[in-house]
């Protein structure tokens, strides 16, 4: 197996541009260049490409992404670590579909819904491993610990200011604002302040530090399932340009 650097791109939905990219930092090097210059990757390079997609929907930096692949070098051996993500991610949607079907169900027959059954597959333990990876296990720990100790209006009241100010972050971002502008600012203190309540937050009680902002406002862009909370990639990037200057400004 030898693609073209065309192939892969179409095969994968990475652009050209990207795969490049890769090839200049050192994260995927071409099996071979051709006389004109373009680029092919063999089995093995592909396969290292398929990890470092999977690597980057879990969030990580392109930076943290070479380490791991340095520390892990035979494919098989990391891939089942991957497999096994892969299968937590499917059984939490799986549960999420059936709890949606079942309210849909209950809805329609006018039966009495239960809040266990509505939130079935939608708690917070999905990103388990990657904070506990990211910031320890005992971030997690105390964040579970806090969440768990909240009554059932409390987890609602949560969520509700969690998703007004996502919304904010969508609506300012597509105004055209300035991310280093008064009203993004003041909305990236909100957004600290809004950190700060959680317990296991690095640098809690006193607020999130600059390098787990900085963290976050990255991850944000990288994985696309945070992104969707601020209206896709330019809304994610505008956030964490945004967060990068009030990291800025704290210097």
């Amino acid at each position: 197996m030898n693609l073209s650097i065309q192939d892969v791109s179409r095969l994968t939905g990475t652009t050209s541009r990207t795969l490049r990219h890769y090839g200049d930092i050192g994260l995927l090097e071409p099996s071979a260049v051709g006389r004109n210059g373009y680029r092919y990757y063999n089995e093995d390079s592909l396969v290292r490409l398929q990890r470092i997609l999977l690597l980057r929907e879990l969030g990580l930096s392109l930076t943290a992404i070479a380490k791991v692949l340095e520390g892990q070098t035979r494919h098989a051996d990391a891939l089942v670590t991957h497999l096994h993500w892969l299968h937590q991610e499917k059984d939490r949607i799986d549960r999420q579909i059936r709890s949606v079907e079942q309210t849909i169900t209950k809805l329609e027959g006018g039966e009495k819904l239960m809040a266990e059954e509505i939130f079935d597959g939608f708690d917070h333990n999905q990103y388990r491993d990657e904070v506990e990876e990211r910031w320890g296990k005992s971030a997690f720990e105390k964040s579970d610990s806090w969440w768990r100790s909240l009554s059932e209006s409390e987890r609602k009241d949560w969520a509700s200011t969690s998703s007004a100010l996502s919304d904010k972050w969508r609506s300012l971002a597509s105004s055209g604002a300035d991310p280093a502008g008064n009203q993004a600012q003041d909305l990236a203190k909100e957004h600290f302040d809004w950190l700060k309540a959680i317990p296991g937050t690095p640098g809690w009680p006193n607020g999130p530090t600059n390098d787990y902002l900085l963290g976050l406002a990255e991850m944000y862009v990288a994985d696309s399932r945070f992104a969707e909370n601020y209206g896709g990639a330019a809304g994610a990037e505008f956030v964490k340009q945004a967060l990068t200057a009030f990291v800025n400004s704290r210097a």
